[in-house]
């Protein structure tokens, strides 16, 4: 688990990358299987009956394999490879949602979902006349647990909802909350698109029907991400999007498709992607999580004391040892553009806008917050480094230097 183990900070030694929570950068291995793939075993899969295409088919559904054991999963046909968590999503909202969702149904959602997890149940409910119910927040920035009891017990058909949100950092216990929407016979739709790299997910014990994530937020390349879906839900559903690769036979008559995952699964697969895929999940697992968390812990622990002895700067949502390694916060008198555009100056890179999180933003009654976000290669200078950055920004638009403390000059 190093810097050098990443090209990005070898072109650009002096960046400090706090930007984890929007893309992760990619190791050294992951660069290593695209380019081992496409200058050795390149072909498409599932068609070519010689032995490079054999050898593509072999990695492709090899990589599949993989991240059913990463997940937990009971079998490898519960993994569809699509190209991100959005696409996962807008899968489940119409080829499961569609056909069993009417206006009698009531869709439960949270207020802090990303818009992948929130559009398409949003515009379901539109076009169904199903009820959209979204779940609030308690001021420390948790998930109102009561509500959830309350919403569920009254009637639900499906429960959306984040496995740590990608503005408050808050971790959902999400394993309560599907014991409590299986009790009234919901399906459970879990966005792991910010847990998957930060601590394991287990979809059989958490119990979820649904589990979606991207792979390049799990240093893994654009363009791949999964669906795992429990077997005999992907049965029930037609597919998404129909044309080559997932058909059984096609006729002028009629069309049958390929049992799952590969009907989900339409045109030329991301199968560089996918083996890409793999190889940052092994990465993931030959660090181990104990690790990650340790140090993301501790990275974490010192951010937000640091950010807490700046004059003027607000912390959004719970307190560390609920949440993961990511914080907004905002700046009295400074907007949010303002500071990562300055810190981007100076090569340290910050998120700032509302994350795809605009209803949120407006139920916290605030336009805009800045986010830092940790990964595997940041360091302790990185975030001394940060906070230096951040106390010169306030320096600038404000007039005012008052922080001086040990966290900052260490």
């Amino acid at each position: 688990m190093s810097r050098a183990d990443f090209p990005i900070f070898n072109a650009h030694p002096e960046l400090i990358y706090l930007d984890s929570a929007a893309t992760t950068q990619k190791p050294q291995a992951v660069v290593d299987a695209l380019s081992s793939f496409y200058s050795k075993s390149y072909a498409t899969v599932h068609r070519g009956v010689y032995p490079m295409g054999e050898r593509a088919t072999e990695l492709y559904e090899g990589a599949r394999a993989y991240v059913a054991e990463f997940l937990g999963a009971k079998s490898a046909d519960e993994v569809v490879f699509l190209r991100n968590a959005t696409e996962a999503l807008n899968l489940v909202a119409e080829a499961w949602g569609r056909p069993n969702l009417g206006p009698k149904d009531r869709i439960v959602t949270t207020i802090m979902e990303h818009h992948s997890n929130f559009l398409p149940w949003q515009r379901l409910a539109r076009q169904t006349g199903a009820e959209l119910v979204v779940l609030p927040v308690t001021g420390n920035g948790q998930l109102d647990m009561e509500a959830a009891r309350r919403e569920l017990q009254a009637g639900a058909s499906v429960l959306a909802v984040t496995m740590v949100s990608n503005v408050l950092g808050t971790v959902n216990p999400i394993a309560c909350l599907a014991a409590m929407a299986h009790a009234q016979g919901a399906v459970v739709v879990v966005d792991g698109a910010q847990a998957v790299a930060h601590r394991p997910v287990n979809v059989t014990q958490m119990e979820a029907d649904f589990f979606v994530f991207s792979g390049h937020k799990a240093y893994a390349p654009t363009g791949i991400g999964v669906l795992w879906g429990r077997s005999e839900l992907l049965a029930q559903m037609e597919p998404f999007l129909v044309g080559g690769e997932m058909v059984n036979s096609v006729s002028l008559k009629k069309t049958t498709f390929l049992d799952p995952p590969h009907r989900f699964e339409a045109g030329t697969p991301a199968v560089a992607e996918a083996i890409a895929l793999k190889g940052a999940l092994e990465y993931i697992k030959n660090i181990g999580f104990d690790s990650i968390l340790g140090q993301e812990a501790a990275l974490l622990e010192l951010l937000l004391t640091g950010l807490g002895q700046i004059p003027g700067v607000s912390i959004l949502g719970p307190e560390g040892h609920l949440r993961e390694g990511l914080v907004s916060f905002l700046m009295d008198g400074v907007h949010p553009h303002d500071i990562s555009g300055f810190l981007g100056e100076k090569g340290i890179a910050v998120r700032a806008g509302f994350h795809c999180a605009q209803p949120l933003h407006e139920a916290l009654g605030i336009p805009a917050t800045v986010r830092a976000s940790i990964g595997i290669y940041n360091t302790e200078d990185d975030v001394r480094t940060f906070l230096r950055g951040l106390e010169d920004a306030r320096a600038l638009f404000t007039g005012e230097r008052q922080w001086t403390t040990s966290t900052a000059s260490r």
